[in-house]
């Protein structure tokens, strides 16, 4: 996804709240098919992580190598991904 692509999906994200929640236990397995569904639902949306920096940056890369997403943003405790659905 080039920057302009990336620029617009930043744009369309602005007014979305966070609709999958990653809490204490991390990454689980129910949360990546929660993550799933979610992304074959909207597309693009946020994910808020409750954890240290780090492990932030940890998680936000193995949820976007397991869900197939593409990080477009991340600000603070807020990621923000987008995977295409070729159905919709």
């Amino acid at each position: 996804m080039n920057t302009a692509d990336k620029k617009k999906r930043r744009a369309e994200a602005h007014t979305l709240k966070p609709v999958v929640m990653i809490g204490q236990s991390g990454l689980t397995a129910a949360v990546l098919a929660e993550l799933d569904i979610a992304l074959n639902t909207h597309e693009l949306l946020k994910v808020k992580i409750r954890a240290e920096r780090d492990d932030r940056k940890l998680i936000i890369e193995q949820m976007c190598t397991e869900a197939c997403a593409e990080l477009i943003q991340t600000i603070g405790q807020i990621a923000v991904i987008y995977r295409l659905n070729p159905n919709k």
